[in-house]
């Protein structure tokens, strides 16, 4: 690690005027192409629009250099030759040989409609800033990006931006009030117990003179040093960068700026961008302005290439060739945003977001088998040889109503511990495996304080075939179960009835034949044949009829048929035979059919 920066990504997000590019200015002492809202656009309206990126460094703190001794709990002095050891070794280690530690903040926009932005730059970050308007406290947005932050990161620091708008004698107290708020906030959250620092980036606000000196910035950066810890960072494996910005430089070449996802980069590679099927020698890179000849995971870098029109790419991925492909469609593990209001629909369309790149796509919801739910789920593989049953919708304690819940006397059901989804997207996306995806509402109206956020989930198979589904699909083991119901009419002898109302009048009956059913009664059956042309059955029951049930049945029969013979069948009669015990011998036919099966075929349990 000697004389290298340890790169550590840091998101800024929050709502939108909550100081997030004043906080990013005051902390960074270098700048990218693409930081502080250069882009006449952001100028123009005041606000940011697309990701920026800027960095500060600090010497890497002893915790986090690899072969010094750990420091000794508070209160405990190290043995004397220990100590002596200790500072010897850190005076003569000068700051280029314990390295550096490296801040990239990525500054995320505020607004509402630029979500797909937010979630973008969410995916790349170790550890988040949510910056809070001291004066306003959580609003809208600022509840979105706590969401994003809980999908997409580990650690949060909160910072209680604006205090110097707060009056000076009451300011401590309204820090402290604040403070509570937000404690309270992240109480039922993985965030529970972060730091919250208060701060004033630009005081006086965005037309206040550059002299004004930021407050608690000094605080900040040490809190930042506390919370850091080197990311796990892997150079082998494919090379894979999401891309945010691009640009032509004159005499240069096109430069593609972006974060290292994975693998590593040097100079003279080739590297592909994948959406255009396009091949590129990389001429030269830098991080931040410095030369560099390679790069890895986790790096923010610039890579300059020639004879591409940077207009073809604003943002996307770039990678070792032939080592991403596109898809058009995907299985993925998803879990609900429990801030989403209202039940998550199949057949529903989200707008889903495979890194930075967010399309619509229609949603298929499948669990395991009602006798797997209590199994442990497997987080990063998905199984084709298990059996998968269909849901109308995600299984959740709020996807059951009040009323359903008054109408029933069953104990809670059972909830399956992993779920997932068949996305179908409308156009395709190239994305790498097992990357993050989120499902979001985002046409729902801005101003509403609502979640859109829907679902999140991690991506297990990427669907490449067009035609998937006819050559993948019918893989795929998702079934629906199947129950359907009918009575028994009359009996026919000791192991023969005649069944009704268990199909219409057009249902072909000759694809029921052989298929089990069981009467209420007791005794099973099996489907012999139709009989008429009203829809009714045959069943045969191989065991015979329980004396009880053909005394009941005849009986019936006899009293009905001669009514009939006497022609006096009154009103009151047939009310009476519809509450006949006879009607109440019902006939249950329960199958499975598979969802992608072409044949339709109907399968019933051994």
């Amino acid at each position: 690690m000697a004389g290298r920066r340890v790169n550590v990504n840091v998101g800024v997000l929050g709502h939108i005027d909550s100081g997030k590019t004043a906080l990013a200015r005051a902390l960074s002492t270098t700048a990218s192409t693409a930081a502080f809202d250069k882009q006449p656009q952001s100028r123009e309206r005041g606000i940011t629009l697309d990701l920026g990126f800027s960095c500060f460094s600090v010497p890497l703190p002893a915790r986090l250099q690899p072969g010094l001794p750990p420091r000794p709990p508070p209160g405990i002095a190290p043995p004397a030759a220990e100590a002596a050891a200790t500072s010897a070794t850190a005076e003569t280690q000068t700051e280029a040989e314990a390295g550096l530690l490296q801040f990239t903040l990525v500054d995320c926009p505020g607004h509402a409609s630029l979500i797909r932005t937010i979630i973008g730059g969410a995916q790349i970050i170790d550890l988040m800033m949510l910056v809070i308007d001291v004066t306003k406290g959580m609003q809208t947005q600022s509840a979105e990006c706590l969401v994003i932050g809980q999908i997409a990161c580990q650690k949060l620091i909160v910072v209680l931006n604006k205090i110097d708008l707060l009056a000076e004698e009451k300011r401590q107290a309204a820090i402290d009030k604040m403070t509570k708020k937000m404690q309270k906030t992240l109480e039922n959250t993985k965030f529970r117990g972060s730091p919250i620092i208060p701060v004033a980036a630009k005081p006086g606000g965005p037309e206040a003179p550059e002299t004004e000196t930021p407050q608690g910035i000094s605080e900040l950066i040490e809190l930042l040093k506390s919370q850091a810890s080197i990311p796990t960072r892997d150079p082998s494996g494919p090379f894979l960068m999401a891309v945010d910005h691009c640009f032509s430089i004159k005499g240069q070449g096109t430069v593609m700026t972006g974060t290292i996802l994975s693998g590593s980069v040097s100079l003279g590679d080739s590297v592909e961008i994948p959406a255009l099927k396009v091949v590129k020698k990389v001429k030269s890179m830098q991080m931040f302005h410095t030369p560099v000849t390679s790069a890895m995971q986790g790096d923010r870098l610039g890579i300059c290439v020639t004879q591409f029109d940077p207009k073809l790419l604003e943002r996307g991925l770039v990678c070792t060739p032939e080592s991403l492909h596109t898809i058009h469609a995907a299985i993925v593990s998803v879990k609900k945003i429990p801030y989403f209001r209202g039940a998550l629909q199949t057949k529903a369309k989200f707008h889903i977001t495979v890194g930075h790149e967010t399309v619509m796509g229609r949603v298929m919801f499948f669990s395991p088998a009602p006798d797997e739910f209590d199994c442990e789920p497997l987080e990063e593989s998905f199984n084709f040889e298990k059996e998968y049953l269909y849901q109308e919708q995600y299984l959740s304690k709020d996807s059951t109503t009040v009323e359903d819940d008054k109408k029933s006397d069953q104990p809670v059901e059972k909830w399956p511990k992993q779920q997932w989804a068949l996305l179908e997207f409308e156009k395709p996306v190239t994305c790498p495996k097992l990357c993050l995806v989120i499902g979001s509402k985002l046409d729902t109206d801005i101003h509403a304080n609502t979640c859109r956020l829907a679902f999140h989930g991690m991506m297990l198979q990427g669907l490449e075939d067009k035609n998937y589904t006819e050559t993948f699909l019918p893989k795929l083991k998702v079934y629906k179960l199947k129950h359907k119901e009918g009575h028994v009419e009359r009996v026919i002898d000791d192991y023969g009835v005649i069944g009704r109302s268990l199909f219409k009048k057009e249902t072909n009956i000759q694809i029921f034949v052989g298929l089990k059913v069981h009467l209420s009664s007791g005794e099973r059956g099996v489907i012999e044949s139709g009989f008429g042309q009203s829809g009714k059955f045959k069943i045969r029951i191989p065991d015979g009829l329980n004396p009880d049930t053909k005394k009941l049945l005849t009986t019936t029969t006899t009293k009905k048929r001669a009514k009939a013979g006497k022609g006096d069948v009154t009103k009151e009669d047939e009310v009476c035979s519809k509450t006949d015990p006879a009607q109440h011998i019902t006939i249950s036919l329960y199958f499975k059919r598979y969802v992608f099966d072409a044949q339709k075929r109907m399968v019933q349990s051994p």
